[in-house]
């Protein structure tokens, strides 16, 4: 009888266990999305919503590591000064992994078609559930 409880416990609790992630992965996705949508609408304040708005943000690309997110907008602002730069973003997810409660491990490929030439990379996103939200919190982008 205990056994049978104790099966009937856990045979309830692994669907809950489930959706929670599944839920939590559509979060992601749906930031990634957003971000999408914002860019190709020449949007970058938008777009950042998805970095976790902190001095710790760390975001590395061709330059180096910049921290804080002020500083990763402004280069944005920098590097894609108009629609010619801006282009049309597309992402290509290649993994999405949860790797704890609060973590997602993000694998994926970035491509812009342009005026001013195409061009396209990989990037690893490491998201991190704060306050209930989940932000982006390190971004390496080649």
């Amino acid at each position: 009888m205990r056994n049978l409880l104790l099966i009937s416990f856990f045979a309830f609790l692994l669907p809950a266990a489930t959706l929670a992630q599944s839920a939590d992965e559509k979060a992601v996705r749906q930031i990634l999305h957003e971000q999408t949508e914002a860019w190709n609408k020449g949007d970058l304040v938008t777009f950042m919503k998805g970095y976790w708005e902190s001095d710790s943000l760390m975001f590395v690309g061709k330059n180096g590591v910049t921290y804080g997110y002020q500083n990763t907008l402004n280069n944005y602002k920098k590097n894609y000064n108009g629609p010619d730069q801006m282009g049309t973003l597309t992402f290509n997810l290649i993994k999405v992994d949860q790797i704890s409660k609060d973590y997602f491990f993000v694998v994926g490929k970035w491509n812009l078609k342009r005026n001013a030439g195409d061009i396209s990379g990989h990037y690893n996103l490491l998201f991190r559930k704060i306050k209930g939200k989940w932000v982006i919190v390190a971004d390496h982008s080649s």
